[in-house]
């Protein structure tokens, strides 16, 4: 009869001290072993001088390369946050998303900009620059003006903060402009409508320009829209009133002549013009 072999696993009890501890530190020398060669396997991209970082990104924008420059002034946030160098490369930053249109990335780099240095000797063209962005996002004058108004704000508070620069006078020619683009948008709003016939709406807004924006180059013409409407309600006297002031304020333009022809229809005025020169300066002092 053949016996059966019995195989038996070895027990701690039955190995030596040697032994046992072979079996428990093996596990861990080997994950040991193994992470040795890994990092041994793991080479890592050195970091580049910040002077270098800084030059390379000024000339990758230099060459309209704003991705490129993009990751330059990022790698000097990065890996030098407190050094000078850092403030300049958040300030080209926010320049070079300003140039590749990405607006509201450039706001928030140059609000954080302006935060981190407020007294910094470049926090002047950091604000100004902030408000052009905002300024290049100005919609026509068919759509809404939100980006209009907030572009006014913060050329306003360019032109308030910093007076004497070259930054606050261009801002103030900006905010003449803006307010020129709100006041089309009121005209765009008012001649539509007169042509729906909602008159006391359209008066509304003709009223505004005039009175809201008085230096900008769409009052003769709301003037002349508010003649109009008069006219069509039959309130002659506000007619004559408003053709008053056009007249008195905007003798030579357009809109002058098609306001006397209104009322020359109505028999306000002499057909010709020529043949009443003092119309409107009568009518001026008369009522005002």
């Amino acid at each position: 009869m053949n016996q059966e072999r019995l195989v038996r696993f070895p027990t701690l009890a039955t190995l030596g001290r040697g032994a046992c501890l072979a079996l428990l530190l093996a596990p861990l020398l080997a994950g040991c072993g193994g992470g040795a060669s890994e990092r041994k396997a793991d080479t890592s991209v050195p970091v580049r001088p910040v002077e270098e970082l800084y030059n390379n990104g000024m000339d990758a924008l230099a060459a309209s390369r704003y991705a490129t420059a993009s990751d330059q002034f990022n790698a000097i946030e990065e890996n030098y946050p407190y050094s000078a160098w850092a403030a300049r490369a958040q300030l080209m930053l926010g320049y070079t998303q300003y140039l590749r249109n990405n607006y509201d990335q450039a706001i928030a780099t140059l609000d954080r900009y302006i935060q981190l240095h407020p007294v910094g000797q470049d926090v002047a063209y950091a604000s100004y620059l902030r408000a052009l962005c905002f300024y290049e996002q100005i919609e026509d004058v068919q759509r809404d003006q939100k980006a209009t108004m907030d572009a006014m704000a913060a050329l306003k508070d360019v032109a308030d903060r910093y007076p004497g620069t070259d930054y606050a006078r261009d801002a103030r020619l900006k905010i003449d402009l803006a307010r020129d683009h709100l006041a089309g948008k009121e005209m765009t709003i008012g001649r539509y409508y007169e042509d729906q016939h909602l008159y006391e709406a359209a008066i509304n807004r003709f009223q505004r320009v005039v009175l809201d924006y008085q230096t900008t180059n769409h009052v003769p013409e709301a003037l002349e829209r508010l003649v109009e409407v008069y006219l069509k309600l039959g309130l002659r006297t506000e007619a004559e009133r408003t053709a008053a002031v056009l007249g008195y304020n905007y003798p030579g333009s357009a809109w002058y002549q098609d306001a006397y022809r209104m009322l020359a229809r109505d028999r306000l005025v002499a057909q010709d013009p020529a043949n009443q020169p003092g119309f409107f300066t009568r009518a001026w002092r008369a009522v005002f």
